[in-house]
């Protein structure tokens, strides 16, 4: 039974061109935030995405998107059906599989280990450019089982400035190179606030320690993003109006790290 299972998600990861997993050192750093707004501004340029939500004990992505509805059986049975947040933006989480959306799932190792697997090989997955799997903090049960189920993935890894973050970033990094995988870059988050009544950026959490970061570690900085009070409000609200406003210096950071993302990708 499992070696047909390894046998069926081989095959369903060959309909993703490319497979992303965004995860951090510690939680807080908004790790969710960029997987779930990477996936949207990688579908609205056109591609089509698969977003993955591997967080088994704090899902995080249906509220990040406003999605409310439950996971449902294919016509066949066999397969789940992921839910839709765009034509080509297909989303799978935990939290779309319970009633109790404040439920906690107390599970061990092995049972989220098959967790991760039937998200693979039991969901009806479309032909994808894109899978980007959203990790739980830290470098446990549900990262390794991404590098040791699907090799060819790349790892984005998020952090903010200040060292107590960094620290962690670095046995992420350490991680991905024992495991190897190789990391696409760093992404910066909470990197300045700006005044909103004198237009001075406040370092809230230091400045410039994602950017010290890579370079002493041989990897690329994808980008930074400021400390947003909109983003707070649009992500707990599930909506994306952010990304219509094309002034906002989180939108404008953030589309140069889904363009990045797009063109290391290529």
């Amino acid at each position: 039974m499992m070696e047909a299972q390894d046998v069926e998600i081989r095959e369903r990861l060959k309909n993703f061109k490319h497979k992303l997993l965004v995860m951090s050192g510690k939680g807080g750093v908004g790790k969710s935030t960029v997987a779930a707004y990477l996936s949207v501004g990688l579908a609205r340029k056109g591609f089509r995405v698969g977003l993955m939500d591997v967080d088994l004990h704090g899902p995080s992505i249906p509220r990040l998107l406003g999605l409310k509805g439950n996971i449902l059986s294919s016509q066949e049975g066999s397969k789940a059906i992921p839910l839709q947040y765009m034509p080509t933006l297909e989303v799978m989480s935990i939290e779309s599989l319970l009633g109790d959306k404040d439920a906690a799932t107390i599970w061990r190792g092995p049972l989220k280990i098959g967790v991760i697997k039937q998200f693979i090989a039991d969901i009806a997955w479309t032909n994808a450019d894109y899978l980007i799997i959203d990790s739980p903090p830290g470098t446990g049960d549900e990262p390794l089982t991404i590098a040791q189920v699907i090799p060819d993935t790349k790892a984005i890894i998020v952090t903010t400035p200040q060292e107590i973050s960094l620290a962690d970033v670095r046995k992420s990094i350490n991680f991905c190179r024992q495991v190897h995988m190789d990391i696409l870059g760093l992404v910066e988050n909470g990197s300045g606030l700006t005044c909103p009544y004198c237009g001075k950026t406040i370092d809230l959490y230091k400045t410039n320690g994602g950017m010290l970061t890579a370079k002493k570690a041989g990897l690329r900085l994808l980008g930074s993003l400021p400390l947003e009070p909109d983003i707070v409000t649009e992500g707990d609200n599930g909506t994306v109006e952010w990304m219509d406003k094309k002034d906002l210096p989180y939108t404008i950071g953030f589309t140069k790290i889904v363009d990045m993302v797009a063109d290391l990708t290529k």
